[in-house]
């Protein structure tokens, strides 16, 4: 498969999952989607936030994660990856790091199957939303401390995930360093979804004047609470070319690379940073 579509462009293609508690069946739900994805001429296939498990209970979660150097579900997608000769970006797996640490880590695999890049979630989703659901990712997750941009052959992608989109300083730092396209894969709660998902990533996405990819978890899980779904793929100019709806599925779009330096050269805001200091005042 040619790396560029006629025009300068390459197909995308989002896997929406609703994973559960069972490794196993994840990955095979995954690698189905996936397989989907690619037979619709995908290049670069993007999964969600915990594509292979979604565990809210620390012995059970424990129990099912395994360290990178032996990960089997890894090793899977690593085939995949090359039997299928995509780039393909598991938007991230926990990864045992420690006797008592995970990471919440994202891959970037090669069309050789070959890891060209990981990065480690690094702002932790530790809140009380209303109706009584509460997180503490950072009692069994190790954030990370290193923001990414991957070399793909269509340019930079800046990693991050899910609860890192409401931190734009890292996305502004990626788009600084090179990306062309930006990826969040995510497993967003219905409530905070419902208010904020689209607004932050089109907001991302014309600040950046990158493409977004947003791969997301959808609908009830085994554990009883609901992510929102609604995957989306976002131009540089904060248009919408492909929604995913609550169910498991993939979207597709083709991105025309040219799109990004058409939004750079009309609004040339990436190149316009100023130095300020703030100042606090308390009157006259």
């Amino acid at each position: 498969m040619s790396d560029t579509l006629p025009g300068g462009s390459f197909r995308a293609a989002l896997v929406q999952l609703c994973s559960g508690r069972n490794v196993d069946k994840n990955v095979a739900d995954a690698v189905g989607l996936i397989r989907e994805a690619a037979a619709g001429g995908a290049q670069y296939v993007q999964t969600p936030e915990v594509t292979t498990l979604m565990e809210l209970e620390t012995a059970k979660l424990f129990a099912a994660v395994e360290p990178e150097a032996d990960n089997r579900a890894l090793q899977r997608f690593r085939d995949l990856a090359a039997e299928l000769k995509i780039w393909l970006h598991i938007g991230s797996m926990p990864v045992k790091v420690a006797p008592d640490k995970i990471a919440n880590r994202a891959y970037v695999l090669t069309p050789d199957g070959s890891i060209a890049a990981t990065y480690d979630k690094i702002h932790m989703f530790d809140v009380d939303l209303p109706g009584g659901e509460s997180y503490r990712e950072s009692k069994n997750y190790r954030p990370g401390d290193k923001a990414v941009v991957a070399s793909l052959p269509w340019g930079g992608l800046g990693l991050a995930i899910c609860y890192d989109l409401r931190f734009p300083q890292i996305f502004r730092a990626l788009a600084k360093s090179g990306a062309k396209f930006l990826a969040v894969p995510a497993a967003f709660t219905k409530v905070t979804g419902e208010a904020h998902w689209h607004t932050l990533l089109r907001a991302r996405a014309i600040e950046c004047q990158c493409f977004v990819f947003a791969a997301a978890q959808g609908g009830r899980h085994e554990h009883g609470r609901d992510t929102y779904g609604h995957s989306l793929i976002i131009s540089p100019w904060g248009q919408i070319l492909a929604e995913g709806g609550v169910q498991p599925g993939v979207i597709l779009a083709d991105i025309d690379l040219q799109a990004i330096e058409d939004a750079r050269s009309r609004v040339p805001s990436l190149g316009h940073d100023r130095p300020f200091t703030v100042e606090s005042r308390s009157g006259p």
